[in-house]
């Protein structure tokens, strides 16, 4: 996958994360007049979900391909550490036998986001629908889908710079013709 479609699924899979959290804050607001919850309690933090419905939540994410987005997420972490030590040969053996060692500390960071992941799934489908979903990624079709999407999502980038250059380029003459008949002269 190409880096700037990664950055972007990475900030995507960030916002999508956070923003289903703070939605459901938002939804859950007390009406006016009514206590808050605590910030402490249970209730506060996040919505209960059943050990099934986090299953199937945490089966879909992984089987719909997104996980693989943070596969590239922590090796890149890892070079950027190696870049700003580049002035620094002399700790660059020491530097990759501790970027080593930690690989086990960084997978289970990777599984807490994965976690996390599951949670934002559970809150925006219900049980039945997370099942409906799995079973579409267990068929031939959802696997096919999986296994096509870095390419189709590369293709999609490349189609659409392109496309954005055309209609930029259409838009401009457009404009430029239209504000000529109303005696403005553009560059």
């Amino acid at each position: 996958m190409s880096r700037r479609l990664t950055a972007a699924l990475g900030l995507a899979l960030a916002a999508a994360t956070i923003l289903p959290h703070a939605a459901w804050a938002q939804a859950n607001k007390p009406a006016p007049g009514k206590p808050a919850a605590q910030p402490n309690t249970p209730a506060a933090a996040t919505p209960n979900f059943t050990a099934s419905h986090l299953a199937l939540a945490r089966e879909v994410m992984l089987s719909s391909g997104i996980a693989r987005s943070f596969d590239s997420v922590l090796p890149a972490f890892a070079d950027q550490i190696r870049k700003q030590t580049v002035t620094r040969p002399e700790l660059a053996k020491d530097l990759d036998e501790v970027l080593t060692a930690l690989q086990p500390e960084m997978e289970l960071q990777k599984q807490r986001m994965i976690d996390i992941a599951a949670r934002t799934y559970a809150a925006k489908f219900p049980e039945p629908e997370l099942k409906e979903i799995a079973t579409f990624f267990r068929s031939p079709a959802g696997k096919h889908y999986v296994e096509a999407q870095p390419q189709l999502l590369d293709e999609m980038v490349q189609e659409m710079q392109d496309w954005t250059q055309e209609v930029s380029e259409y838009v401009m003459v457009r404009v430029r013709a239209e504000m000529g008949k109303r005696g403005h002269q553009m560059q």
